[in-house]
């Protein structure tokens, strides 16, 4: 049988090569839309049911769990099912999580060692910081961040530290790092950063898993930082048997560490590097590849790369100055209704893309005004949401005590007199005993914690957990009293950590400005006259001993308090409704909650509506109609750097990277639209509260392209809107 036979005949010559090639390391250069993911997966068929490879030995890598879904169903359908088993396809985070969980012993964790994710991990810093400042928080987390990904240790970060701020970012460095291992816990960062360090450190290590990696494909390689590049290097070896997918023309990441410079080092690492350059575009009209290609050649390139497509020559891309943000958004939205009814489409066929998330406001204005549904990407999850993660920690923590990070979010939220101090000497003990926090402090001695005061505080959190941990299990019965009658006065306030940006979000009304905050109080009736233990009741019952809600109205103003109040209120709405539906106590409806991450809806059918994102979110994704807002110089490019520290030329430099990063971002975005592409930009933007004049930016020049006459577009009156609108369909 000749190699390949099984492939279908459809791949081009180029990814026919790609897919083939196994006489060394390898570098597939992937433009946009040139079917990188199908020659990833067709190369895992291929090494399964062609070249003996058993799946337990292959390994793909990618950089989100959607694309590491897709690359796996895919796989799916391609290979028998039983030549998959023990098949590796994740992402990076989730390999060093496996790693980590065989070789905890030699990062010096226990076996049940925590994950704190970023928002966990702020806490700590926010705390060793002693401040408020939430710019100054996420610079120094950020710092921090970068550091590990750059594998600097506390002491190498002193070493590379410049000026007063990068100074103290070291020294809060240092006590981060001992209280995650008093802890025993890992950020992020440390699910890379320790597997590569370990295994460059330790040969043996590094042997016996370079054994079980006979083959690694890697996609998305242009977006790999310091640390993930030294980690694949340690598994492929001197062997060298591995497939990086990627495209330096969509590195645009630099910002949170990755160095589109890791394609150039391959070549220098592996001198027999074979390159495979993948051009044919599948995705977009010629035009919209034309402009793509005009724009990246100001960029000085590693590989010389030009898409092309025989999908024809398209519309012309059109660009159209606007007189303000308010009337660009009107004229959109019109735009967006006359094209839908013109072309037959549906709403999800559009797209809006923006430089910054702020710029989504006065759009989603715009598109309200005219009932036109939408969606916003790179926004914010319910589930990242502050308050959805102070209850669920609760309920975390109830469902397994052993979950670090779900003790010390619940310990703190609302604070109770357990500060930074007393879960260090517990985090300690439990490093000592390698058991968990909770085990520690559910038989607090004088001899961990000498302050009678923080003992008290701590056993009767323990006492409260424990009260609702006996009722998760329960179905009904009899309920237990709670063990202190002072328990729930002994809350007090806190500043919330604040939210992460996460999946798509869907905009949902506000509660109404003045509205009364929807309590418990009418809801539920009081904890001594309960008859039963269902869920249902034990969450009200657990909302109520944490006081969660007085807690809100008394650290934030009542706006906020209200429409945080409001997410719980539908958080425990929708657990009431899954426990009575599916009939689980508390305990199971956690593990449940657990699994299916309710509203992140990663498998849920994609709504009809518009979707609106950032340029950053929309990487991966395509629509047939793109509108591509502001550009303009200060937004995009973004302004950005004036902050580095950098003179003379290496503020030059600097600056040059930014614009080169800025370049890319725009590409991404051009290489969005399948069919039509609109640009525009305002000749004023509203800043803050005062109206700035702005330019085109230079990217519009570089596509070029001739900009449209305006037609001035700024009012909402609702006749003139309609009269535009109709004026619009007519054309």
């Amino acid at each position: 049988m000749a190699p390949g036979s099984t492939l279908p005949q459809d791949l081009n010559a180029r990814q026919r090569e790609a897919v083939l090639y196994l006489d060394g390391p390898c570098l597939v250069l992937a433009g946009a839309g040139s079917g990188k993911t199908r020659v990833i997966t067709q190369k895992m068929a291929y090494l399964l049911r062609e070249c003996g490879y058993q799946a337990r030995h292959v390994v793909a890598l990618t950089f989100t769990n959607k694309a590491a879904r897709e690359m796996s169903e895919r796989v799916r359908t391609l290979v028998d099912p039983r030549l998959l088993r023990g098949l590796t396809v994740g992402t990076f985070h989730s390999l060093g999580l496996r790693f980590l969980r065989e070789e905890y012993a030699g990062a010096g964790l226990k076996r049940g060692f925590s994950i704190l994710d970023a928002t966990d991990a702020q806490g700590i810093v926010q705390e060793l910081l002693a401040t408020t400042d939430r710019a100054r928080l996420r610079a120094v987390q950020q710092t921090i961040s970068l550091w590990k990904n750059a594998l600097l240790d506390p002491d190498g970060a002193a070493q590379v530290a410049q000026g007063p701020d990068q100074a103290e970012a070291v020294r809060v460095y240092r006590s981060y790092e001992a209280t995650l291992r008093a802890y025993q816990s890992v950020d992020f960062d440390d699910l890379i950063r320790l597997p590569a360090q370990m295994l460059a450190a330790d040969a043996s290590l590094r042997a016996r898993w370079q054994a079980r990696v006979q083959y690694l494909l890697v996609d998305e390689y242009q977006d790999t930082n310091a640390c993930q590049y030294q980690l694949v290097r340690m598994l492929c070896g001197d062997r060298a048997m591995f497939t990086a997918v990627g495209d330096d023309d969509q590195a645009i990441y630099a910002w949170r560490g990755a160095t589109v410079e890791n394609l150039a080092q391959l070549g220098r690492d592996y001198p027999t590097l074979r390159l495979i350059k993948l051009e044919q575009n599948y995705r977009s009209v010629q035009r919209i590849l034309e402009a793509a290609n005009q724009v990246i050649s100001h960029n000085p390139k590693t590989f010389d790369k030009t898409l092309w497509s025989e999908l024809g020559a398209g519309e012309p891309i059109v660009v159209t100055p606007m007189d303000s943000d308010l009337a660009e958004a009107e004229s959109i939205a019109m735009r967006l209704s006359a094209a839908r009814f013109e072309r037959q489409a549906q709403w999800k066929d559009f797209a809006v893309l923006y430089r910054g998330n702020h710029q989504a406001r006065v759009m989603e204005q715009a598109l309200r005004n005219l009932r036109i549904p939408y969606t916003v990407s790179g926004g914010q999850s319910f589930f990242d949401k502050a308050e959805i993660r102070d209850v669920l920690a609760w309920l975390r923590l109830i469902a397994n005590e052993d979950e670090d990070p779900a003790f010390i979010r619940a310990v703190t939220t609302p604070r109770r007199g357990i500060g930074q101090g007393t879960l260090q000497a517990l985090g300690a003990e439990a490093a000592r005993r390698g058991v968990s926090l909770y085990a520690v402090a559910a038989d607090v001695s004088e001899a961990v914690l000498p302050a009678g005061r923080q003992r008290e505080a701590v056993q009767q959190f323990v006492r409260l957990v424990d009260h609702f941990r006996t009722r998760a299990a329960r179905r009904g019965g009899a309920v237990p009293p709670l063990p202190d009658a002072d328990v729930q006065g002994d809350l007090l306030a806190f500043d919330p950590d604040p939210p992460a940006s996460g999946a798509d979000v869907v905009s949902t009304a506000h509660p109404a400005d003045g509205a009364a905050p929807a309590g418990l109080a009418g809801a539920a009736v009081g904890i001594d006259g309960l008859r039963g233990d269902d869920a249902g009741r034990v969450l009200d019952d657990l909302l109520a001993a944490m006081d969660y809600e007085r807690h809100l109205y008394d650290t934030l103003d009542e706006r906020q308090a209200q429409s945080r109040w409001a997410n719980v209120l539908e958080l425990l709405d929708w657990l009431k409704r899954k426990a009575d539906e599916d009939d689980m106590t508390l305990l199971e409806l956690v593990q449940h909650v657990a699994l299916v991450t309710m509203l992140e809806r990663a498998d849920d059918e994609e709504p009809d509506a518009v979707k609106l994102s950032t340029l950053h979110a929309s990487k991966g994704l395509e629509y047939p109609h793109v509108y591509l807002i502001g550009v303009e110089e200060g937004l995009l490019p973004h302004r950005g750097g004036e902050d580095d520290g950098d003179v003379g030329e290496a503020a030059d430099a600097a600056r040059a990277r930014r614009i080169e990063e800025e370049r890319r971002l725009m590409y991404v975005g051009i290489t969005r639209a399948q069919r039509t592409l609109r640009v525009s930009w305002c000749r004023k933007r509203r800043r803050g509260r005062e109206d700035t004049i702005s330019e085109p930016s230079r990217f519009i020049a570089e596509m070029g392209l001739q900009a449209e006459a305006s037609h001035p577009v700024g009012d909402t009156d609702p006749a003139r809107t309609l009269d535009r609108l109709k004026a619009l369909l007519k054309r």
